[in-house]
């Protein structure tokens, strides 16, 4: 029972990790209605955020990635179908800000974290956390800065995760070439694409490898993983090359035999796309004969490059000490001349030596699969609220002001009436209202805006002090709105011109 139970779970994992990667592309669309600087309703994010993926694939090589402004570029075109009459700086933002999104700028270690349920061995049900990446950035060893794809990024392209890299390029091939066979060229060309992803998948395990020996040999297993993965891969693209020749000969008779032009136009688009993926197999074969070597020669040199042969400087003992020995005056040049050379001319890159240091020193850690289990908070008792439901109807009601301000001290004075704690609150709605947003309350939604104005009039109250704020309620109209009924009016109520009245009185 526990092992039935084991397998269902592992094929709910898989799913819930499949559901993980393309939650990124989801919440693009959930987010751009948040974004101040576009109207971003017409543009479809998460399909953007396909197309991004998908050039940076094609882009990518075994040592190089996409450069980010050309993906972007390239991305424009697709953009202004979504917006045509939208302006070109438009376009390029947009796409500047999906690739970003993809990249996750802005959070620590740019990745993104699902929690998922899954039973451990001895069937307790546990929460984990998947962490994967879309996009990485990573240098070329002449400094510049390129994107590449990752394995997840890659699945969400092809509808799959985690899948065996060797069946599911078989099984694409054997489907291609059926389908050229049977001359569907649309439905081949799609399967010709999703082979060619799988190339680059398989290349991209490969170059991680390599990628992490040159860093530390020991981290990688060169007795019998790596061993194991060169000779399925040499494997894989000796068999792959006598299954693209064979469709390429087929694609060579359906062009042939094709009368219509679209067909013909369709047959030699598969032609350059099954070239791609044979030129790609010649490279992972050259980098393949490659490895051995390349892994012997970093064995030599991070085994015998020896210690530094410059000495390193004691600050504490060669420089505090002595210094502390000395008068002001003659320590200020000894004390300068060291913090000038170790502070150079400029800000350094990174924030920490230390930490850059320990960073690099780090040798890379295999992933978990599953993801690391997710520990139980301890949380502390929430404190109780000190406004109840009933004191925020209150409030509310109190600020359902007619086309005519009112004053703070008048609201507070009918608030005291009611009840002696609604002050307080009421007196948060305003202050909170001092620094309202008109295009925040429009992009939730909102039908109406609550707006206070210091117009220099001193609060007079009992409990109170500050400025005696003017209060108002502007309604807010949406641009659809106003286009398709002309006498709608502005887009704020004219509550906002007693704001802007009482802006020109301070």
């Amino acid at each position: 029972m526990l092992g039935d139970l084991g397998a269902a779970d592992e094929a709910v994992t898989r799913r819930l990790k499949a559901l993980a990667c393309t939650a990124p592309l989801h919440d693009l669309d959930a987010r751009k209605s948040h974004l101040e600087w576009v109207d971003a309703a017409g543009y479809q994010m998460s399909e953007i955020a396909l197309q991004a993926i998908d050039q940076v694939t094609l882009a990518m090589d075994f040592d190089h990635g996409a450069d980010q402004e050309q993906v972007v570029r390239r991305l424009v075109p697709f953009i202004a179908a979504q917006g045509p009459d939208r302006p070109v700086k438009e376009h390029d933002r947009v796409g500047h800000w999906v690739v970003d999104s993809l990249l996750n700028v802005g959070s620590v270690d740019r990745g993104f974290k699902v929690d998922y349920g899954a039973f451990d061995t001895e069937g307790r049900y546990v929460r984990r956390r998947f962490d994967f990446k879309l996009l990485v950035e990573l240098a070329a060893p002449d400094g510049q800065v390129f994107l590449r794809a990752t394995d997840e990024a890659i699945n969400v392209l092809v509808g799959a995760l985690d899948t065996d890299v060797e069946s599911a390029q078989v099984a694409a091939e054997v489907k291609l070439e059926n389908l050229i066979r049977r001359g569907r060229l649309g439905d081949a060309r799609l399967a010709a694409e999703q082979a060619r992803y799988r190339t680059v998948q398989y290349a991209e395990a490969l170059r991680a490898k390599l990628d992490a020996t040159q860093r530390d040999v020991r981290s990688v297993d060169w007795m019998a993983a790596v061993p194991e993965l060169i000779e399925e891969a040499l494997a894989h693209i000796e068999s792959r090359y006598r299954a693209e020749t064979a469709i390429l000969s087929n694609i060579a008779d359906a062009r042939d035999d094709a009368t219509e032009p679209a067909r013909r136009r369709q047959a030699a688009e598969l032609v350059v796309i099954v070239n791609d993926c044979i030129r790609r197999h010649t490279q992972l074969q050259a980098r393949l004969q490659e490895a051995g070597a390349m892994f012997r020669a970093e064995q030599d040199r991070q085994q015998f490059s020896g210690s530094p042969q410059r000495a390193s400087v004691d600050v504490f003992g060669q420089l505090l000490r002595p210094c502390l020995e000395l008068g002001v005056a003659t320590a200020v040049a000894p004390t300068s001349a060291f913090f000038g050379a170790v502070a150079g001319v400029r800000v350094p890159s990174v924030l920490s030596l230390g930490g850059l240091v320990e960073t690099l020193l780090v040798p890379t850690v295999e992933r978990d699969p599953f993801g690391a289990a997710v520990p139980e908070p301890d949380l502390m008792d929430a404190e109780p609220d000190r406004f109840s439901e009933e004191h925020w109807q209150r409030a509310g009601d109190l600020l359902q002001l007619p086309e005519v301000g009112r004053r703070l001290s008048g609201l507070l004075a009918e608030a005291r009436t009611i009840d002696p704690e609604l002050p307080g609150l009421v007196l948060l709605r305003v202050m909170h209202a001092v620094g309202s947003s008109i295009s925040t309350a429009r992009g939730q939604g909102d039908d109406g805006l609550c707006l206070a104005v210091d117009d220099g009039t001193v609060l007079d109250d009992e409990e109170f002090g500050g400025s005696d704020l003017l209060v108002t309620l502007a309604g807010l109209t949406r641009a659809s709105d106003r286009a398709s009924d002309p006498a709608a009016g502005p887009a704020v109520g004219p509550a906002v011109g007693l704001a802007a009245d009482a802006e020109e009185v301070a």
